[in-house]
């Protein structure tokens, strides 16, 4: 899977028009990137890539590429 397709399903995720997110984006500049986007984010990761995340980790994410990186591990 492409950057560009991970960037598209947490466009999708997130109810974001296609490219607005890039992976230098900041999460806290991002006002739909809320609790709830957080535990579809916990569902997305475990459903699409077998990754559990914990509260620690999403703490730890300050860009969308924090949460790429994540994905492809």
């Amino acid at each position: 899977m492409t950057e560009r397709e991970k960037l598209a399903m947490l466009e999708e995720m997130l109810e974001l028009e296609e490219g607005d997110l890039t992976a230098d984006r900041l999460l806290e500049d991002i006002d739909e990137y809320d609790s709830m986007s957080k535990l579809s984010l916990i569902v997305l990761m475990d459903d699409e890539f077998g990754v559990k995340l914990t509260g620690d980790e999403i703490k730890g994410f300050n860009t969308v590429g924090d949460i790429i990186a994540k994905m492809n591990k």
